[in-house]
């Protein structure tokens, strides 16, 4: 049976006694990798295989006597021939956690909706590590958009662990080979301390449980973080969480650290501030110390007791060891001072929680394109902001649906509030993205293009002239356009309206057309004008109605026209007049019938000429009145017919004058007079018509 303090190491798939330890030295810390560099030697195995080894568990055992006093299990990544003297073979190796692993993959990766726990659960199992154990006490919301940008898995899992106050370290189990990860947010979740006392004399204290050497120092750290962050939902929102440090009476308060953008939205602000202070402060006050006990590691905490200065005898946080072991007589023939084991340590006070420095993010260093995505069967996908969902290149996980990515915002032309320029990128398209501060968790997007299968309007570069703006009918193939078109002669504004065009103007509107204007309608027009209508035609007008045309004057309509009017009506032409019509020509009026005109008036009807009246009647013409028709003529009435006529004058005389004249009464024809002549050898001529005025035109022939 052994006594004395001893090492020993095991390799998966060698026996147990295959190696021999001649040194290590285990190097551990908070949220970092432990490395474990061993020197041995092996009379077994002069020669091995790197694949015999490399990538293997193996398992350091300090040992006193037959108890194990601590195990350490990990990875082999390093493993190097040595000396051979025929005899022995020397050889040296690195063993890492399995976590160590995680800092050979590289990724781009979307996390959506998940909380820190999802997250570092899905790194620690993809990458092997199965026991693990998160102990928080913290609030950890989810996150609605989460990228691992270009970064390793371990960096990204220390990355975020530490944006969320998060620490982490090996728990090693002492009577097994059991090792778990464990990530903690609080002090409050280590182990219980135990007491380990101070004691500087080592060379007469036979437990390894003490402390000989214990150096507190402190030192001027950041004394207070301000965080700012924006949201575009609460764009009236401070966005403002200040931390002050604690136990920091030995220096000035002005030592402010400001972060932006704090990579926050609401109130969790306040906890990032405060775990960011805990992190830039973890190590203003340390205390280093010297051991020989194994059992001192970070994520233990120990009570140091028997110290000569009263105020060190108190709780501690273990947050690094540095355990050296030396074995020399395991190499044969080599001789030594025996096993020995140092283990340098430091430590915080037990009454705060270690957490880590904030890590660099990750920065887009310039834009990139996306495709928008969006459901099966949908060709514009968009919230209530014109946000959109896209799929990035780089992105192997998500599939091209609704949930490829986050919301993202769309840079707009102008954005007003209630007005600007709105244009929704549709589904297929591909865009610009760009990330605000570089930060790949916000994406936005500036622009759009074109690609092969995703054609310009018109064909370039035959079109380079034009400029277009060109939308699509959704869930169809119509389109609406506005197009310049710039080529030299052939300037042109042109816009098409897949269906419905509506113009609204709430004051004036002038249209200037230099040259022609042409309008074509399909089907009906409607003018409706609330108050006056000019309308100024500089030489002529022509109007064509295909078939009825309705005029409707509410009260007066006045037409003026300076020359001549022609009105020509094919079949029918019927005015009404529900009151008064009067027509007034300055000089002269002419109407011509094809075939028949007729005129009748209710009641009266009076016609005065100025000076000459002419009817010409091709057959026959009729007067008939109802009771009394009156012919009045001042100063000659005649009424001719061949070579017969009646003339009657103003003094009183009537002539008949005819080549035979016949009067027939049925019962009487009575005369009377002073004095009645019958002359039949000659007869006296009537009087001549007065002559009429020969400068009247005839208006029949306009």
């Amino acid at each position: 049976m052994s006594t004395g303090l001893r090492f020993t190491l095991e390799v998966d798939g060698l026996p147990p006694d295959a190696f021999a330890v001649v040194s290590f030295h285990l190097n551990q810390s908070l949220s970092s990798l432990f490395s474990l560099d061993l020197s041995l030697v092996s009379q077994q195995f002069l020669s091995l295989e790197f694949a015999q080894v490399l990538d293997k568990m193996a398992y350091l055992t300090i040992w006193q006597g037959d108890e194990v006093q601590r195990r350490v299990k990990g990875v082999v990544t390093w493993f190097e021939l040595g000396e051979n003297d025929k005899n022995q073979m020397l050889y040296s190796m690195k063993v890492h956690p399995p976590l160590w692993r995680a800092g050979l993959r590289q990724n781009f990766r979307i996390f959506q909706n998940e909380d820190i726990k999802s997250i570092l659960g899905t790194m620690l199992q993809e990458n092997g590590v199965t026991e693990w154990s998160p102990l928080f006490s913290e609030p950890h919301p989810s996150r609605e958009f989460c990228v691992q940008y270009g970064e390793t898995d371990y960096d990204f899992l220390c990355r975020m662990a530490a944006e969320e106050g998060i620490f982490f370290y090996e728990e090693h189990a002492y009577k097994s080979t059991d090792q778990s990860l464990v990530l903690c947010d609080t002090v409050r979740h280590l182990p219980e301390s135990f007491e380990i006392p101070w004691n500087p004399n080592t060379r007469t204290e036979v437990s390894t449980l003490c402390i000989s050497q214990f150096r507190y120092s402190a030192q001027i750290r950041p004394s207070s973080v301000v965080t700012k962050d924006y949201t575009f939902k609460r764009p009236g929102w401070a966005g403002r969480f200040d931390q002050e440090g604690q136990h920091q009476d030995y220096q000035r308060t002005q030592y402010e650290v400001y972060d932006y953008p704090g990579r926050f939205k609401g109130a969790h602000g306040q906890n990032f501030a405060r775990w960011q202070m805990d992190g830039w402060r973890n190590n203003a006050e340390v205390a280093r110390g010297t051991s020989r006990s194994p059992e001192i590691w970070p994520g233990r905490r120990i009570a140091l007791t028997g110290h000569p200065q009263a105020n060190l005898n108190r709780e501690w946080q273990v947050v690094a060891s540095d355990l050296h072991g030396e074995q020399p007589q395991a190499v044969p023939g080599r001789s030594g001072s025996g096993t020995t084991l140092n283990n340098h340590f430091a430590v915080i006070p037990a009454d705060r929680t270690w957490r880590p420095q904030p890590l660099l993010k990750p920065l887009v260093d310039g834009p990139q394109s996306a495709v928008v995505t969006g459901p099966a069967g949908e060709e514009i996908f968009c919230d209530e902001h014109g946000r959109v969902r896209v799929k990035f290149n780089w992105d192997r996980y998500n599939p091209s649906n609704q949930d490829s990515s986050c919301w993202s915002r769309v840079a707009q032309a102008w954005a007003g509030t209630g007005f600007g320029n709105l244009a929704i990128p549709r589904v297929g398209q591909e865009v610009i993205v760009d990330f605000l501060n570089g930060d790949p968790d916000q994406p936005i997007i500036l622009g759009r293009t074109y690609h092969q299968e995703n054609r310009t309007p018109g064909s370039l570069p035959g079109t380079k002239t034009q400029m277009t703006i060109r939308s699509k009918t959704y869930k169809g193939s119509g389109f609406n356009e506005l197009k310049f078109d710039d080529a030299t002669g052939k300037e042109q504004v042109y816009i098409h309206a897949q269906k419905n065009m509506n113009t609204e103007v709430l004051n004036n509107r002038t249209t200037d057309v230099i040259n022609n204007h042409a309008e074509t309608i399909g089907n009906n027009q409607m003018i409706a004008v609330t108050n006056n209508q000019i309308q100024t035609v500089g030489v002529n007008q022509i109007e064509t109605v295909g078939s009825n045309q309705i005029i409707k004057v509410g009260s007066v309509q006045v037409e003026t026209i300076g020359l001549v009017r022609a009105l020509t009506v094919g079949v029918a032409y019927q005015t009404t007049v529900g009151g008064i019509m009067n027509t007034s020509v300055a000089l002269m009026q002419s109407s011509q019938m094809g075939l028949h005109k007729s005129l009748r008036v209710g009641l009266g009807y009076d016609v005065k000429v100025g000076n000459n009246v002419t009817f010409t009647v091709g057959k026959t013409k009729k007067d008939d009145t109802g009771q009394t028709a009156i012919y009045s003529a001042g100063e000659h009435l005649e009424l001719c017919c061949g070579k017969a006529r009646l003339v009657l004058t103003k003094d009183g005389q009537i002539f008949l004058n005819g080549t035979k004249i016949h009067l027939q009464g049925k019962e009487q024809v009575n005369g009377d007079s002073l004095l009645i002549n019958w002359n039949c050898a000659a007869s006296k001529s009537p009087p001549k018509t007065p002559d009429e005025k020969q400068d009247t035109p005839d208006m029949r022939e306009y």
